[in-house]
This record gives structure tokens, sequence and C-alpha cells, in this order.
């Protein structure tokens, strides 16, 4: 059925194209939480033993002892480096590295999207942070991450979430550092090669690159983060969610499954199912190549397209989860940008009430486009099924202003 016209976001003589033929089979493209593993169910459910049990009895704790172990084994994470389940998402596993660890040497923050621009705020504005260095880039582009020396502490994001930008490499990061560096790797673990060595404080969460649902975070710690933990006692009170440490030792509990809070068994079943499915698959290097190569699609269709382009500007820089895009036809760029705006939520929601795509706008705070998920849980067929109906929205809210 035809949808009715409204005023037009653009002046043009556009013709309205007919529907592509092929719909992706799942329309979930989502940067988080990211869509279930493919082939997915809830029967890891039924007669579950863990589900209704607590967290602290020996079944729960075992649970989560095996969501610890499957991880340092999926992720190929050193045997010496510390993994614990932290309440809050990866927002919670990285405010409990800064407000644990920040304070007795200079600390330098780099960002160049909205969630690193989070950690900036905490450390102007909520930690009484002394020596502070900021290094700021806007959306598509990356700071002068080579003027971090490695004798202060470092605050960066591995990918930016929102900008589909990356750090290529942990080449910045000199291997004498005396400083601890903390990277929130939230939308970069299980899809980019993370370099152990350079890396002091990892933090993620369950549901962007494994599908998981909300509220579930990790940390992992390596020997120098634990020995900054051990020495370090910060100024300022620590509540309790933030807590890594007792009487001045780190507490290993926290570290062996016996979480701050309560964590849902049921979400910690569902990540030890999809963390035994990548092991199924082939591992870590599988998911890494999936993602390259569903990745590919979406720039290859950018590089042949005048209209779109990726918001990160150098190639080397690029995402391979989630996708960010500008719209760059002459005619949108010319609007204000809130129109801009408009024009590309047009896009969004048309798809999303034909069932072809859902949820892949952009961040309200980036440029006009799209954001679309790529990681391994994706099915490559989709993302080429999804293309033809992106250039058949465009033309319609082009010619509709739909």
């Amino acid at each position: 059925m035809r949808i009715r016209p409204v005023v037009p976001l653009l002046e043009t003589d556009m013709t309205i194209p007919p529907k592509p033929d092929t719909r992706p089979v799942d329309p979930r493209f989502s940067a988080g939480p990211t869509r279930k593993r493919p082939g997915w169910t809830p029967d890891f459910l039924e007669n579950n033993p863990s589900l209704g049990r607590s967290h602290r009895s020996a079944q729960g704790r075992k649970v989560l002892g095996n969501v610890i172990d499957t991880t340092r084994e999926v992720l190929e994470v050193p045997s010496d480096y510390r993994i614990a389940i932290v309440p809050a998402s990866d927002t919670g596993a990285v405010e409990m590295a800064l407000w644990s660890m920040l304070g007795p040497r200079g600390v330098d923050v780099a960002a160049w999207e909205t969630f690193g621009y989070g950690w900036i705020t905490d450390a102007e504005g909520q930690l009484p942070l002394e020596d502070l260095r900021i290094f700021r880039a806007d959306y598509g582009r990356l700071p002068q991450l080579y003027e971090y020396t490695g004798d202060r502490d470092l605050v960066f994001t591995w990918n930016g979430t929102t900008a589909g930008v990356r750090v290529p490499n942990a080449g910045f990061i000199p291997a004498d550092r005396e400083g601890v560096t903390i990277c929130d790797a939230t939308s970069a673990v299980f899809a980019q090669q993370m370099d152990w060595p350079k890396l002091d404080v990892l933090t993620y969460s369950w549901q962007k690159n494994m599908g998981g649902e909300a509220a579930h975070g990790m940390i992992i710690l390596s020997p120098r983060a634990v020995e900054r933990l051990e020495s370090y006692s910060p100024p300022w009170p620590m509540p309790k969610i933030f807590r890594m440490t007792r009487g001045g030792s780190l507490d290993e509990t926290l570290f062996e499954g016996f979480t701050i809070n309560t964590p849902s068994l049921m979400c910690a079943e569902d990540h030890l199912d999809t963390l035994n499915w990548v092991k199924a698959q082939g591992g870590l290097q599988w998911m890494h190549d999936r993602a390259d190569s569903n990745a590919q699609v979406l720039w290859d269709w950018m590089d042949r397209t005048d209209w779109i382009d990726n918001l990160a500007e150098k190639q080397n820089e690029r995402s391979n989860t989630g996708v960010c895009m500008k719209i760059v036809d002459p005619r949108v760029t010319a609007l204000p940008k809130d129109k801009q705006a408009a024009f590309a939520n047009q896009i969004v929601k048309l798809l999303g009430d034909e069932n072809v795509a859902y949820d892949f706008g952009s961040h309200r705070a980036a440029p006009a486009g799209f954001r679309i998920w790529a990681s391994g849980l994706i099915e490559k067929s989709d993302l080429e099924a999804l293309i033809p109906w992106l250039e058949w929205a465009f033309e319609t809210v082009a010619a509709e202003g739909l």
C-alpha cells in the first residue's frame, strides 16, 4: 500500500522506485543490545538448574565461574590477568576503574565520540584530578594519540561506538610505560585484536558484540592494574559497587564469580551459550574474520554510492562493528542540521515500518546518517539484502519526504 506523502524535505523531480524483492531474514541491526547469535533459541533455559537459584549458591557460583573461565579461553586473555563480572554494564566497569585507580599520577583522556566524551566529563568535572590532559577529536577522526608518552595514566576507547572510528593498533602506547592504561573496548572486543600487553584495564558489556542482555559488565585487569589497586587508596569516598579491594588487597572472590551485587543467572547462562557458540564456530579469529567480511559489504557499497560515506575519514581507522555513515548528498547537506537529521530519521523509520531494518539510526550527537551493526553475530546475506532497501528508502524519502 502506498504511503501518503507529507511535506517533502527535498525539492526533487525523482520518482519513487519499486521496492526490492529480497528482505533481510533478520532486520535487527541495532548497535546494542545487538541481535542474538545465529540459530539462537531459548532452549538453554529448559530445565536449567541455575534458574531460580541464588548467585551465592554453589550452582550460581559455578555458572558465573564458567562465564569467567570461558571468557578467558575465547578472548585469549593472558593467564595472569584477572576477570570479573561487574554491575552496570560497560559504563559501570569503566567507572570502577576511573574512580579506583586514577589520581596518583597525571592522566590523559582521549576521546572522539559520545561515550569517550563521557569519560572526559568524569575526569574534568567529577574526579578532582589535578594533572589532566585531554586529547579530543570530532566525529570521523582520531585525536593525536601519539602525544601520549607513557609516564601518565591513559583512558581511551578502542572503538568509538557512535563514530565508527577505531584505533588501528596500540602502537601509540609505549611498551615501557609507567602509567596504567584503561581501555573501554565494549564495541571492539570479540571483533578486533586486543593488544593485551598494552592494556591494563579492559572493559566491555555482554550486549554489544555478543548479543547479551543489558546491565552486565566485564572488567579485565593486568598485574600492573592489580598493583595500582593494592598500592593506592583514592582520597574520595568509594561507593560499594566500585570497590575491588578489601583491607588494601585485591578482593580475589570478585574474580572468582562472587559478584558485588546480584547478577541474572539467566543472562549469565545466555552469555555462556554464546561464548560456547563462538568456540564451536572456530573461536576468536573466526569472529574477527566474520566482522571484517560483514563490514566490507558496507564499505564497498559506500565506495560506489554517491550519497553516503563512511564517517571514519581514514580507511585503517574504520570500525568493523558499528559501521557509522554520513549522508553527503549536497541536497541534504545544504539543509539545516535538524532537517538533515530529520531526513535520515525518515529513512530509519521507513525501513523500520517495512520490517526491513530496526534501530540503525546514527547517535543523536553524530552527523546525520546511520549506524549499522556488522559484527560476527550478523549474517552477511542480511547486509547484502539491506543495501538495495537503503537505496530505495533514500530515493523514496528524497522524492516524497516521507
